[in-house]
């Protein structure tokens, strides 16, 4: 399909603006320039190519079918194109019929008909693909003439994203677009394991609505990974959000949004927000540059005011960009150029009177870049069209491009004010122009984390199947859900049981059901107890007061008992009391498309108002369990804040570990898991709770 060497148009057209007009003028642009089958009945010839009246009349079997007709003729020519042999086809129509009763629909009819013919298909409601690479214009809309050769390839299911970034005014080059559509047979992760199959492919611009082939997706952006292509990706809609069930924290506290996280961070992909994050990211990316692995550091602004440089500081520490910390020769060498009464700093103001603009600015970038803290220097100005021809800065930005290797870009403030061609004269010279404070601060904070953050844990090994244990606790868990056709919760002291048996640390907890074992347990575990009702079908106990904490006496203990069973029921559980430490929830959620999620968040009663939350997908190791926590905004806890000791972090990163292990072993027995809290001080990290829902009728194997 992407290099067809004969192709048939069929709806062709010399009717002016028609889309089959358009589709022949694309097809003639091809620079491949395969054979083209005009088909039509209505014509004998267009533009000078001669037309047949159907695809019969083509005597052999061809690459490539564009059908460029109403839905309505759609089952039919597709049919005849699946008899005649030919092996691919776009779809620019949308494919659609008004439903009709215990019939399969007009989509489900193609989708049937090609895949029996062994035809790739892309679409229905596409634009079609430009194949710069080898030469081959598949679309039915006018597109620039000159799509240029370069590094970029874009997957998109938006038809006018997929225009918009063609068209756009940024220095980009592809080796393919695609418009993949409904994607009827040929996913997007087909196209982008055709994309990283081409030299020239170093950055992969993704724009999804759903995941329709998460196993071919996962592959593809495993090989991007390992070929050291960068991907940056867009997604919109909620289709993939996490559907576990609503009983559990983590569900609710994975979102939507959830499987896409945790692919994107198991593959190191660059997942944007918007249009415009997605275009600085992507001219970032395919400018050729590499932040240097060698330097830790961060980023260095030079600006030519100061209100502009206070609304990037704050922009930058909202989204997490850090900034240089430049040494005092740096400092040194930037005060030897300022003017009297500039601050060497960074980020650094370098307007004074305006003197020798160009000097100053070129010379205050190159030192600032030789800083073993830069990673990567923005000139941060707006960039606007100079009514007296001043060129000071884009000279500056240039000259200082000669002189280092740190990557160098601009950052403009206001994409409205942006005089485009000193835009394009910057981006001719190699220098990327990010066109708006926060989109270009996100680009380079995605910029500066590809400095090799997971690509040693892309991947990752899954670990040895304990066999005996997972046979233990498929039997337990089907007990659970005996003549149930939906989840059924675990009981809490069986929930820790589980939890503990793959290697998560608990509190130590026995289940009674009279106050007298209440109380043989309570002296046993230790005092101060806590007890909670283990009653089933009450999910979370303190919502409904079924938490006692502190208990330090028998008659506390038997007094405590006999509320519970009279509010709840007879069983419970007393448990030891944790040491003090930060409360972190962790958890599993089912995707519909990737499997068990491992979430990590704010533990305790803070689990879903901070909606704090960190999604990996498993296989999850300690350098992954790592950065979920880096994540997190309670993170600075963790390290210990106003004067607490710093908690284990080792053993909390071993405890998601575990999480990981259990989902894998598992996988297919629960609905969800909520380990929550878990309790993390200096000296350990101990689970307090759990909740685990079976999943209902699960394989008898």
């Amino acid at each position: 399909m992407l290099e067809a060497k004969s192709v048939a148009l069929v709806g062709a057209s010399e009717r002016p603006g028609s889309f089959g007009e358009r589709m022949v003028l694309e097809a003639q642009k091809s620079a491949a320039r395969p054979e083209l089958h005009l088909v039509n009945p209505r014509y004998e010839s267009i533009l000078g190519h001669r037309c047949v009246g159907s695809l019969d009349e083509i005597d052999h079997p061809v690459d490539l079918v564009l059908f460029g007709i109403p839905d309505s003729a759609l089952e039919n020519e597709m049919q005849l194109a699946a008899r005649r042999g030919d092996r691919s086809a776009v779809i620019f129509g949308n494919a659609y019929e008004a439903p009709m009763a215990e019939r399969p629909s007009l989509r489900e009819r193609i989708r049937a008909t090609a895949t029996k013919a062994g035809m790739a298909l892309c679409g229905g409601g596409c634009m079609g693909f430009i194949n710069a690479s080898y030469g081959l214009r598949a679309v039915g809309y006018i597109e620039p003439a000159e799509i240029p050769l370069g590094r970029v390839a874009l997957v998109t299911h938006s038809g006018s994203i997929f225009s918009a970034m063609l068209r756009t005014r940024r220095h980009l080059g592809f080796t393919l677009a695609v418009s993949s559509g409904q994607e009827l047979v040929t996913s997007a992760a087909s196209y982008l394991e055709y994309a990283l199959g081409l030299e020239k492919t170093r950055v992969v611009a993704l724009v999804l609505e759903t995941m329709r082939d998460p196993d071919g997706l996962r592959r593809a952006l495993e090989t991007a990974a390992n070929r050291d292509v960068r991907v940056v990706a867009l997604t919109v809609g909620a289709s993939t959000e996490g559907r576990s069930m609503v009983e559990a924290h983590t569900g609710a506290l994975a979102g939507a949004g959830a499987a896409w996280e945790a692919l994107f961070d198991a593959y190191d992909v660059a997942w944007v927000k918007d249009l415009e994050e997605l275009a600085d990211t992507v001219e970032l990316f395919s400018a050729g540059m590499r932040p240097s692995v060698n330097k830790r550091g961060g980023l260095a602004t030079v600006h030519d005011s100061g209100a502009e440089r206070a609304l990037v500081a704050d922009w930058a520490d909202e989204i997490g960009v850090r900034f240089a910390e430049i040494s005092p020769t740096t400092r040194k060498r930037l005060g030897a150029v300022l003017e009297p009464g500039l601050e060497p700093a960074n980020p650094l103001d370098v307007w004074g009177t305006g003197a020798e603009t160009a000097r100053v600015f070129g010379e205050c970038l190159s030192i600032l870049a030789d800083d073993p803290d830069v990673a990567v220097v923005a000139l941060a100005v707006d960039l606007v069209h100079e009514e007296d021809f001043d060129d000071s800065y884009p000279r500056a930005a240039i000259a200082a491009r000669r002189d280092t290797t740190t990557p160098l870009c601009v950052l403009a403030n206001m994409a409205s004010a942006l005089d485009a061609d000193v835009a394009a004269e910057l981006r001719s010279a190699g220098i990327p122009v990010l066109e708006g404070t926060r989109s270009g601060l996100f680009a380079l904070r995605h910029f500066l984390d590809e400095r090799g953050a997971g690509r040693e844990v892309v991947g990752a090994r899954p670990p040895d199947v304990d066999r005996q244990r997972q046979r233990r606790w498929i039997q337990r868990l089907a007990s659970a859900h005996e003549g149930q056709s939906g989840g059924r919760a675990v009981s809490g002291a069986e929930a820790l049981e589980l939890v503990s048996d793959y290697g998560i640390a608990t509190v130590a907890s026995i289940l009674a059901e009279s106050a007298s074992v209440a109380v043989e347990a309570a002296g046993a575990v230790g005092y101060p107890v806590v007890m909670k009702t283990d009653q089933p079908g009450i999910l979370h106990k303190s919502d409904v007061g079924g938490v006692k904490t502190g208990l330090r006496t028998p008659e506390q203990v038997k007094t405590t008992y006999q509320e519970l069973e009279r509010r709840f029921g007879a069983r419970v559980t007393v448990s030891a009391t944790a040491p003090a430490g930060v409360e972190v929830a962790l958890g599993l959620v089912n995707d519909p498309h990737l499997g068990p999620l491992v979430v990590v968040g704010a533990g305790g009663v803070l689990v879903e108002l901070l909606s704090d939350r960190a999604v990996g997908l498993p296989p999850i190791d300690r350098a992954r369990a790592r950065r979920q926590l880096e994540r997190l905004r309670v993170r600075p806890l963790l390290d210990g804040a106003r004067g607490a000791p710093p908690a284990d972090r080792d053993a909390l990163e071993a405890a998601i570990v575990s999480l990981s292990a259990l989902a894998l072993e598992l996988r297919g027995q629960f609905e969800a898991v909520d380990v929550n809290p878990v309790i993390c001080g200096p000296k350990g990290a101990v689970a307090v709770d759990a909740l685990v829902i079976a999943k209902g009728n699960p394989p008898t194997d």
